[in-house]
């Protein structure tokens, strides 16, 4: 284990949280609202002890979340609840921030009714270090094409606040928040770096205003 791993305590058995089209990413927050059972249950124990979930997107769109045979992509992130707020009627609302991508090299036995899985985080190691102010992103031609993807969906945004943002949290909220589908949104979390992702992005944007976007239904391929 390296220092890095050491100083944020990395676990090697850690629950996973199967959210379709949900995506978490090293360094950015994501708002959770938690009310099944089961997932009251993860968060207790979390909260009793390091603190972490991650979350893991299913294979298999509607499928049963608390189904530990139904399958979630191989590569999920690991989040540390860094706000958390207990309602009356035991229902949670919580904020994670994510720490570090992770592959599932297996998983364990249900408990209380949801799932955990052993991690191993030895391709991800670069998701600890610290980045820099310059990563590469070619922003002009990310910033253009996500115009263009905003117009054809009629989305509104603030473009102003969104091209004031580092490159980090650019990409990072971009990749988090715009509806593309699941398997999209997996090799967004997939790339190996954040010059990847904003590539990557990019041609997301582009593929969906292009005139064949419709009849596109090929999905990215993933490992």
């Amino acid at each position: 284990m390296s220092d890095d791993e050491r100083a944020v305590a990395l676990p090697a058995i850690v629950p996973i949280f199967p959210l379709e089209g949900v995506l978490l990413l090293p360094r950015a927050r994501l708002p959770l609202h938690i009310f099944e059972p089961r997932y009251r249950a993860m968060m207790a124990d979390a909260l009793d002890g390091d603190g972490m979930i991650a979350m893991a997107q299913p294979m298999r769109p509607d499928s049963d979340q608390g189904d530990a045979s139904a399958p979630v992509y191989p590569v999920a992130c690991l989040g540390r609840i860094v706000e958390q707020a207990a309602l009356e009627d035991g229902r949670w609302n919580l904020t994670l921030e994510g720490v570090i991508r992770f592959r599932i090299v297996a998983e364990l036995p249900l408990k209380d009714g949801y799932r955990r899985a052993r991690a191993d985080y030895s391709e991800y190691p670069h998701d600890l270090a610290l980045q820099d102010a310059d990563l590469g992103v070619d922003r002009t031609a990310l910033l253009a094409a996500l115009a263009s993807y905003l117009d054809a969906r009629g989305l509104s945004a603030d473009r102003t606040a969104i091209g004031k943002l580092p490159d980090e949290p650019l990409v990072n909220a971009l990749a988090m928040a715009c509806p593309f589908l699941p398997a999209e949104k997996q090799a967004l979390l997939q790339a190996i770096d954040l010059p990847g992702r904003a590539a990557l992005l990019r041609t997301l944007f582009e593929l969906s205003v292009a005139p064949d976007a419709a009849n596109d239904d090929e999905p990215p391929t993933l490992n």
